[in-house]
């Protein structure tokens, strides 16, 4: 199964970013973008692609250590960026250090547990809001959403996604993410879930 560690915003964190990404669709060539749906928002921590089952139970485990060692933490929606010419993304602000601390620790849980990681970049807190097939000039959709400033929100779990990759053919689908696991931050989470 394709798998990544990810914080999930809360639902009012979410709805705050959508209604200003509603306003990206009145600019021109918003049609040439993918949107992504706001159930999947999500922060990437780490991306593990294609997990075996045997390397479950471990993964689960090396996860929960990394939540318990990690601290709950603020964080909150801001800012814009893209990636290229084809990825249009919503920045963070906040607990930024903890949230990149975090990502090291479920990359280096996922190693540890056996998954063969792509080649270890640093990290770039980002919420991916729309994708273009084609490369297009994403500046303008970035300095509409770079005054974005949501409400801050306290980090407290870590999440193992499945990302289920579209079936159907139907064009413009996108992936549907499934939470395969939580880890409460921090020492009192120790026993875990998942």
């Amino acid at each position: 199964m394709r798998l990544f560690a990810a914080v999930l915003p809360p639902a009012e964190a979410a709805r705050e970013l959508g209604l200003a990404v509603d306003r990206l669709h009145a600019l021109p060539g918003s049609d040439g973008l993918r949107w992504t749906g706001r159930a999947g928002w999500h922060f990437t921590l780490a991306f593990m692609g294609e997990v075996g089952e045997r390397l479950l139970p471990e993964l689960r485990d090396r996860l929960g250590r990394a939540a318990h060692r990690t601290e709950p933490f603020p964080l909150r929606i801001h800012g814009a960026g893209h990636f290229g010419r084809r990825a249009l993304w919503a920045g963070a602000a906040g607990g930024v250090s903890e949230l990149r601390l975090l990502a090291e620790r479920a990359d280096a849980a996922a190693r540890r547990a056996g998954v063969e990681m792509a080649e270890h970049r640093r990290y770039k807190a980002h919420l991916t809001v729309a994708r273009s097939r084609t490369e297009m000039d994403l500046a303008p959709y970035t300095a509409e959403l770079g005054g974005f400033e949501g409400a801050g929100w306290q980090v407290t779990e870590l999440a193992l996604v499945r990302s289920n990759l579209p079936v159907s053919g139907v064009s413009g689908e996108g992936p549907r993410y499934e939470t395969v696991g939580l880890w409460p931050l921090g020492a009192e989470g120790a026993g875990g879930a998942g």
